[in-house]
């Protein structure tokens, strides 16, 4: 297992650096047709200021103040609103999808860039910002207010509006960017005696060029010819051909690994590394596949808007369930390892603590997956940022949740927490005989909610937990698997008791289920008006053989009353005729 572990995870390595290596010569290469195609860096990055200084001339709560605001390209046109958050982001949005990036261009703070750019130059900015938020930034328009002050609209009760402060920056996305999280924020600023604008911050604009060069055109975008790049549903054509073909090369390449990875360890004579093989290969290629397309698809082809954020979603989501299904199938084999290699036969009713075994094995390794899938379920949710205000809001109602979710799923949670109780206690085990509702069986399995009893007639009964832990039930293997058969014969008064006994002593001790522990035994248990009862003891190694036993023994002595003396000891029904002149007859 180690050994596949390592060469799985050079592949990987070899993929990862094969990419970053490929990924360093694209950069120079689109480094070079940026170039021609945006302004120089000497006039991105602004020399004349200086970073350890404020640009702020004073403070204020509501806004922040500064001496100087986008020299290259002007103040906004008074027919432009900026002055609301929402206002500011939607003229960006519009007028971007527009074509207008001149015009998109006066919702940027372009303060920490040089003066000398453009308005050409802050165009193709502006067009780079749009292009990223588009690919990768989710705006959450009901969290960005229509007010000038910043406020979001509460109201009380009595229909009045609940008055606090300003607020000078909003956060209307985030992305990620060499291992850190670069926030894109609206703020409020004054400059002189105009009103007070809201733009796209400063500090958001100066990470527009390396953001841009990571979420920025692949290169099919560049080199493709106009003739396929017609669009549907506003997306080229060629995207949907190119994204179609690289599933189906990402497919063939998992299913080669997964075929490589059986190929290769099949011819092993370690019998545990072969099965490895054959368990771990599928999610194994699987997990290759994915990697591989998402590789290709981040180089080659590039989405924009929801479809991008809901393909990277998706792939995201897909490796965390690769992930997850190549751990349960390692627990999984862990497990079956053990049991084929530590646990001896179970069906072997005296194999007590092979039965004890398998029942920990069977219910830790439920409870490993139950576990694995939740902290599964829980990585994905945390991948989300929009799914912050559901999980606030489902934490500020935990106490009524807990009390909805306890009282619909009382029956399911009741059975979970019946079968680790069943675990620890260990008042029944996988292999165990029970007579349980009237039937007897063997356990079959445990699982989370139900147990599987296989009854004698090779039926499968499915009982709940919660009832196996409340209700009462015999359970015929929890001490000793010995047990002791009963038969019960009915004869006559007359019959000889003692010939009774010989010929049960010599039939028990012919019999090969016999086991020797206990001497026969025959009672006379009861006495009615007609008849007597004789009990006859026997005992054996386990319930089944206990069974055999007792009806093979039946059979026998049945046998032998009705052919002692021709029958005369059976059981008879004695009456009494009386004739008219008093006097009395007797018959048997």
């Amino acid at each position: 297992m180690i050994k596949i572990l390592v060469r799985i995870w050079l592949l990987i390595g070899f993929i990862v650096s094969f990419q970053n290596t490929f990924a360093y010569q694209n950069e120079k290469d689109s480094t070079k047709t940026e170039d021609q195609n945006s302004p120089d860096k000497s006039l991105i990055v602004n020399d004349s200021l200086n970073y350890d200084q404020n640009p702020l001339v004073e403070y204020s709560e509501g806004y922040y103040i500064v001496n100087q605001l986008n020299e290259a390209i002007g103040l906004p046109p008074k027919e432009f609103n900026l002055t609301s958050p929402q206002a500011t982001l939607e003229h960006f949005i519009v007028s971007s999808r527009n074509k207008k990036f001149d015009e998109a261009a006066y919702a940027l703070n372009f303060n920490l860039l040089s003066d000398n750019i453009s308005k050409k130059d802050a165009a193709i900015i502006t067009e780079k910002l749009f292009f990223v938020i588009e690919q990768r930034v989710l705006i959450s328009w009901d969290n960005i207010p229509d007010r000038p002050d910043g406020q979001v609209d509460i109201s009380t009760s009595t229909n009045k509006a609940v008055a606090g402060k300003p607020r000078r920056s909003i956060k209307f996305g985030e992305i990620e960017m060499d291992g850190r999280d670069i926030v894109f924020r609206l703020q409020r600023l004054k400059y002189k005696d105009n009103g007070p604008l809201w733009l796209i911050s400063s500090q958001t604009v100066e990470n527009i060029e390396p953001l841009y060069k990571i979420y920025g055109p692949r290169k099919l975008d560049k080199i493709m010819p106009t003739w396929i790049s017609f669009k549907i549903l506003d997306i080229p054509f060629w995207k949907y051909f190119g994204t179609l073909l690289l599933i189906i090369i990402s497919y063939l390449i998992a299913k080669g690994v997964a075929i490589i990875i059986r190929k290769i360890f099949s011819s092993s004579n370690t019998y545990w590394i072969k099965d490895i093989a054959n368990k771990l290969s599928s999610p194994a290629g699987s997990a290759i596949g994915v990697l591989i397309f998402y590789l290709l698809l981040n180089k080659l082809i590039s989405f924009s808007g929801p479809l991008a954020r809901g393909i990277y979603a998706i792939l995201l989501l897909s490796v965390i369930i690769i992930f997850t299904w190549l751990i349960m199938r390692l627990i999984d084999y862990i497990m079956d390892f053990f049991t084929k290699s530590k646990i001896g036969d179970i069906t072997a009713e005296e194999n007590s603590e092979s039965r004890r075994m398998l029942t920990y094995i069977s219910v830790g390794r439920r409870i490993f997956i139950f576990a694995i899938v939740i902290t599964s379920a829980y990585i994905m949710l945390s991948q989300f940022p929009s799914l912050e205000n559901l999980g606030i809001s489902l934490m500020a109602s935990a106490g009524i949740a807990t009390v909805v979710l306890g009282i619909a799923a009382q029956s399911t949670l009741g059975n979970i927490i019946a079968g680790i109780q069943i675990a620890i206690t260990k008042p029944v085990r996988i292999g165990d005989a029970l007579i349980i509702e009237g039937d007897y069986g063997f356990v079959e399995d445990i699982r989370f909610t139900y147990l599987i009893v296989r009854t004698w007639n090779l039926h499968r009964k499915i009982i709940p937990l919660r009832d196996v832990i409340s209700e009462s039930f015999k359970n015929l293997s929890i001490t000793n698997s010995q047990k002791l058969g009963e038969i019960e014969i009915v004869a006559d008064y007359r019959i000889d008791v003692q010939k009774v006994r010989e010929k049960f002593s010599e039939l028990l001790k012919q019999s090969e289920d016999w086991d020797q522990d206990y001497e026969p035994i025959v009672e006379v248990t009861e006495i009615t008006e007609k008849t007597l009862k004789m009990r006859c003891l026997c005992s054996a190694k386990d319930f089944s053989s206990v069974w055999n036993l007792r009806c093979k023994l039946r059979e026998e002595l049945i046998k032998y009353v009705c052919e002692l003396e021709d029958g005369l000891y059976l059981s008879k029904q004695r009456v009494s005729i009386q004739k008219i002149n008093d006097e009395t007859d007797q018959f048997d």
